[in-house]
This record gives C-alpha cells, structure tokens and sequence, in this order.
C-alpha cells in the first residue's frame, strides 16, 4: 500500500526540516538537501536520523 499523498505533503526531513520526496522504488524517503533517505518498513516511514541512510 504505497503512502497516502496528504501524508506526503506534511513529512519533512527531522535533521533540516527541508521537503521529502518520495523515491523512484517506493522504499525511501528521499532529502536533497541532506543526502539522506529514510526507509519505509511494512509501509510506514522510519523518520529517524540515526536510521537514515547516506546517498552518495
């Protein structure tokens, strides 16, 4: 069940509080600013720094 776009509108990224954008798989939570994309598990968003994950 991918996630409700009302949902995605109010996310931000809890390290700069900048705009997530969904990723291209449907796994992540993605912000640019950052470089850190936060995973989704059993189709919730893990919006926790220490479990993001650095993009090159």
């Amino acid at each position: 069940m991918p996630l409700d776009k009302e949902l995605l509108a109010i996310l931000a990224c809890p390290k700069c509080k900048g705009d997530i954008q969904l990723n291209e798989k449907g796994d992540g939570l993605v912000c640019q600013r950052c470089r850190l994309m936060y995973p989704i598990k059993d189709d919730i968003p893990v919006m926790l720094i220490d479990e993001a994950i650095k993009l090159s």
